[in-house]
């Protein structure tokens, strides 16, 4: 069965019986279930039960199958799917949040760890499903090139490479054609990088349709971080220490 991509009052649901999933998102982690999910929340969210949250919010909607669940502050209205050979995606963008990486930082300090979790006032979040039976590293890889996708596709965008909450959800066809690999050469690692890259693109165009509420700069922004602490560089040791 091919994958369905459905939205229906602020949710978008990604859904193929018997799919693995691997989430970089709340509650995350492996699943076996038969959807995803992509929750638009309203400006002001701030519930912390996030699991009766996003129960309700399913039920609300009429999504019937439980699944791994991100959240967003990017109405569903702008979510937007994309399609190229194994791979279906779909993804929400907003940058009211962005997270700027200057590579030339000016120094600084950690952030507070409460000052990054914030409630996700824009976000980037992408589902991808491929009609293939992904090794184990070739899923957990999957994640590294939607992510790299969506990173190169708003840095062309938008000059910023994320904000401070995305999050990367994929899937896989248990009983599919094998692949023991999803790199950027592959036919799965290819489609993914078209279609985050296609989908991204897209709901940006819808989010910001008459630009005026799109920041141009980390200054313009509502809120954003930028991350200014300077690691210390070193070379491995040879083996040789004791």
């Amino acid at each position: 069965m091919s994958p369905e991509i459905r939205r229906r009052d602020g949710v978008i649901r990604l859904a193929r019986p018997g799919t693995e999933w691997l989430s970089t998102g709340w509650n995350g982690g492996r699943r076996s279930a038969d959807s995803a999910y992509n929750v638009s929340v309203p400006e002001g969210w701030a519930r912390t039960d996030l699991a009766a949250y996003a129960d309700e919010r399913l039920e609300r909607a009429g999504f019937e199958d439980a699944g791994p669940v991100l959240f967003t502050g990017v109405d569903a209205d702008h979510a937007r799917g994309a399609r190229c050979g194994p791979v279906t995606a779909c993804a929400t963008a907003g940058i009211s949040n962005p997270a700027a990486l200057p590579m030339s930082p000016a120094g600084g300090t950690l952030p507070e760890p409460s000052s990054v979790e914030d409630s996700p006032t824009g976000t980037v979040n992408v589902l991808v499903t491929a009609d293939r039976r992904l090794a184990d590293g070739a899923l957990a890889n999957l994640v590294a090139v939607a992510a790299e996708a969506k990173a190169a596709t708003l840095l062309v965008e938008t000059g910023f490479p994320g904000t401070t909450t995305d999050a990367v959800v994929v899937g896989h066809d248990p009983d599919g054609e094998p692949a023991a690999f999803s790199g950027s050469a592959t036919p799965v690692g290819a489609a993914t990088r078209a279609c985050v890259r296609e989908a991204v693109q897209a709901s940006l165009r819808a989010r910001y349709e008459d630009d005026t509420d799109r920041p141009e700069s980390l200054a313009d922004a509502t809120y954003g971080v930028s991350t200014d602490v300077q690691a210390r560089v070193f070379e491995p040791s040879d083996g040789n220490d004791r």
